[in-house]
């Protein structure tokens, strides 16, 4: 499966997202806990750092553009300077605020978080102080707001809701946006409120509470994978919903689809560091995913990889696509992928995979030959082009191709058997036979960073050696053995 999901995080492109909710400001004050203070029994905190960062639905904003969305934002702020500061820190990460209104009867919502450190390292949350009205927005800040998501809505491939109870997510913003999604056909998911009544949601696509939150809205505890379907189903058949979702921490996240699709999808098991923004991660790839064409159980799938490496960070912090590729590509289902397919590939499975690579910062060599009988020239040869990049693909000549070049009687041995002992070296990381009496559309598909031949060629002489300089490759030389080849050695053998 971890295959599939790197060929979706490749093709997620950059939709436009948009976001409605609660904005906060977080700020963290770290600092070595040093002692008992002398003037109360608590503990002393010599702060060395003050650090600010986006939270609610500014936080789900933040994240997805660092996912590589377009993102805008709908939402209201306080006439203040905590107000100015989440524009500005928004503005510098490219997000659309021109939603974000100015509220004068609030403050911004801010969360202060002291951070200590014990023996200069360990960071902890201390302590949390909140600056917030949780009032609902009312009267002309309300309607404005309508106004604004009419215009955000028809310009979004999809709308999450980050309600945090501060007053944005009203039963009438809330119905309002969803009418809004379902006119121009795209999906709304919201992350809910804890609570009882979630009446409010009625005619979402989907929602993602927590175990807690979903517990509480339908009056049920959720300890199993069987209690967290029922709370699933019911979420979906009360509330009109698509799908009804319920994420599980450590467990994953349950499905139950309205089309039959239901399950419990399992995530791996973390070094949890703080759970803070998990949620706000996982609506935040659901959406992305939704966005770019991902059923349900994909877009899942997604999100818990998302969340797992959100937790091993502390705060609310973000997450990259090539920060996901990487933890998709060393998960064990990939490298149970890779040894089932071998190292001999299909173009098209070796381009995915070396996609993959790129994005993680991984440099491609690419060499080709025939290889017949293989020797120990080409042993070192081929040692040598690995060398060159962080992966080796050798484009392998096909039996007809190989008997256009060298004529009758050549290969001695198939393509099958010479494609096996290629794969048998660990120099080598895929084989893609080709038919072609050169390797140019291979060289054109695959792209390397490095286009490896023998030095009995000049640089001029290299098929497909212009391309690669193009889009700033290079052409390496190897070096050969002297005195091994192939045709040498058939020679010596027939007169054996």
């Amino acid at each position: 499966m971890s295959v599939e999901l790197i060929e979706l995080v490749q093709n997620l492109g950059r939709p436009r997202v948009l976001v409605v909710g609660d904005l906060m400001l977080d700020r963290y004050v770290w600092g070595n806990a040093e002692r008992i203070s002398q003037e109360a029994p608590v503990i002393l905190l010599r702060a060395d750092k003050r650090e600010e960062r986006l939270g609610g639905a500014s936080s789900v904003a933040t994240m997805l553009s660092a996912l590589g969305a377009d993102v805008s934002l709908v939402g209201v702020v306080g006439n203040d300077a905590d107000g100015g500061r989440v524009r500005s820190i928004l503005d510098g990460l490219g997000v659309d605020s021109s939603g974000t209104l100015a509220d004068t009867s609030r403050p911004t919502t801010v969360k202060e978080r002291y951070m200590g450190r014990a023996q200069a390292r360990h960071p902890q949350q201390m302590l949390r102080v909140d600056y917030e009205v949780r009032e609902p927005v009312t009267g002309l800040v309300e309607d404005r707001l309508c106004e604004l998501l009419t215009a955000e809505v028809n310009r979004a491939a999809v709308v999450l809701i980050s309600d945090y109870d501060k007053g944005v997510c009203t039963p009438r913003i809330i119905s309002h946006t969803v009418a809004a999604a379902k006119a121009k056909g795209i999906r709304v998911i919201a992350d809910p409120i804890r609570g009882r009544d979630y009446s409010r949601y009625a005619g979402c696509s989907s929602m993602t509470p927590n175990r807690l939150e979903a517990g509480l809205a339908t009056g049920r505890t959720i300890n199993t994978a069987a209690e967290a379907l029922q709370a699933a189903r019911q979420l979906r058949d009360t509330l009109g919903l698509e799908a009804g979702i319920v994420t599980l921490d450590k467990d994953g996240m349950a499905l139950s689809h309205r089309d039959g699709t239901e399950g419990i999808y399992p995530t791996r098991p973390r070094q949890v560091y703080d759970i803070t923004g998990a949620g706000d991660m996982v609506m935040s790839v659901l959406g992305l995913a939704f966005a770019a064409g991902a059923d349900y159980p994909s877009a899942i799938r997604l999100a818990n990889i998302a969340g797992g490496l959100e937790v091993e960070k502390i705060g609310v912090a973000t997450v990259s696509r090539e920060e996901i590729v990487s933890d998709l590509l060393h998960t064990p289902s990939f490298a149970d992928a890779n040894a089932a397919l071998g190292k001999v590939r299909s173009l098209s499975q070796a381009v995915t995979e070396l996609n993959a690579r790129r994005l993680v910062g991984q440099k491609i060599a690419f060499t080709n030959g025939c290889f017949d009988v293989l020797h120990v020239g080409h042993v070192q040869y081929l040692m040598e082009a690995r060398a060159q990049a962080d992966c080796l693909v050798v484009g392998l000549n096909s039996d007809s191709s190989v008997r256009n070049l060298k004529g009758a009687g050549r290969p001695v041995n198939p393509m099958e058997a010479r494609a096996a002992v290629l794969a048998g070296l660990a120099a080598v990381d895929q084989v893609v036979i080709f038919d072609q009496e050169t390797p140019i559309d291979l060289i054109e598909a695959i792209r390397p960073d490095v286009l490896v031949k023998g030095a009995d060629y000049r640089k001029d002489q290299v098929v497909g050696g212009e391309l690669v300089e193009s889009y700033g490759g290079r052409v390496y030389l190897a070096g050969l053995r002297e005195g091994f080849s192939t045709t040498k050695l058939i020679q010596q053998m027939k007169v054996a």
